[in-house]
């Protein structure tokens, strides 16, 4: 690992935070839920555990290095820096989307609530921040590498994933594009494409295939679940709910993906066309009649700081 130069620390917005900003007040917020029978104690709870986190963590970062705090919603505009280290704050979500938006800077996850997040991307515990941050620094920390998702559109927009993409309309009205895989060819009616990692293989794709197989074989079969190493050069693509007509087909519809193969898929969706990462529906590309758009193996991984 190069040499760290600055500290990047990457916050969110709680749940709390989140209610309080869409009803304008604390006591709105506190009334709407108390209202709807939910209990407002559990919500400041969660956000005074995190606040002790996110302080914890500043108080205890080496004063040596260089450190900058932004909230997540600042990341796809944020300058990262060469021989940056980047440090979460969250959940796997926040981690997932953190690194969509680096290159070969590490990130180090650090879980703020083990009560409460079950943290499969997270190996700290915030309170080790000091000495895994310093361990890193030494560049003694394992590193973990994670194959991504990646969609290019013709217009020359690019949108990563670490666990899946998802291509197909934004309601849960159908989906209408041409698929195309190498030779084969056809136009599809769906409710939307899922391309996964390795990652990612164990998530969305992985209940897709359940639902399909215990609709196949009812009395029940042993299941073979596509699920690969998270540094796998694989994708694994699934076409949900696949819909036969006079003008469309369903021969393209599960498969893998290896380096140098892609899915080519041509959007004829006038309007409500999207392109989601890892099930954050606003971070989208809009995929609307015209585009077209390439999904395969990304150049390059994600790099975790990983346990030792």
């Amino acid at each position: 690992m190069a040499a760290i130069e600055r500290i990047v620390v990457v916050t969110r917005k709680t749940a709390l935070e989140e209610l309080v900003q869409r009803m304008n007040s604390w006591a709105q917020a506190r009334f709407y839920l108390e209202q709807n029978q939910v209990a407002f104690s559990e919500y400041e709870q969660a956000d005074a555990q995190y606040r002790r986190a996110v302080d914890f963590v500043r108080q205890h970062l080496p004063s040596t290095v260089k450190q900058h705090f932004i909230d997540r919603d600042f990341l796809p505009t944020y300058q990262f820096r060469e021989h940056d280290l980047v440090v979460t704050i969250g959940p796997d979500g926040l981690v997932i989307n953190t690194a969509k938006y680096l290159t070969t800077q590490p990130i180090l996850a650090l879980n703020p609530d083990p009560q409460r997040i079950d943290g499969v991307l997270i190996p700290f515990h915030y309170e080790q921040v000091r000495s895994v941050v310093e361990q890193a620094a030494r560049g003694r920390s394992e590193i973990r590498h994670v194959s991504m998702v990646k969609a290019t559109l013709n217009d020359g927009q690019i949108l990563y994933a670490i666990n899946d993409l998802f291509i197909g309309q934004r309601s849960h009205t159908s989906a209408r594009y041409l698929l195309q895989l190498g030779e084969q060819h056809e136009a599809q009616i769906s409710s939307g494409i899922i391309v996964s990692t390795g990652a990612g293989s164990t998530g969305w794709l992985r209940s897709i295939v359940q639902g399909a197989w215990a609709i196949a074989y009812p009395q029940g079969h042993e299941q073979v679940l596509p699920v690969a190493p998270w540094d796998a050069d694989t994708l694994w693509y699934t076409v949900r709910e696949p819909f036969v007509s006079k003008v469309s087909q369903v021969n393209i519809v599960f498969g893998q993906l290896k380096p140098g193969q892609e899915l080519v898929i041509t959007s004829q969706m006038p309007d409500n066309g999207v392109i989601f990462s890892d099930g954050i529906e606003s971070d989208y590309l809009a995929f609307h009649s015209g585009l077209i758009a390439r999904v395969g193996l990304a150049e390059r991984k994600a790099h975790f700081v990983a346990a030792q």
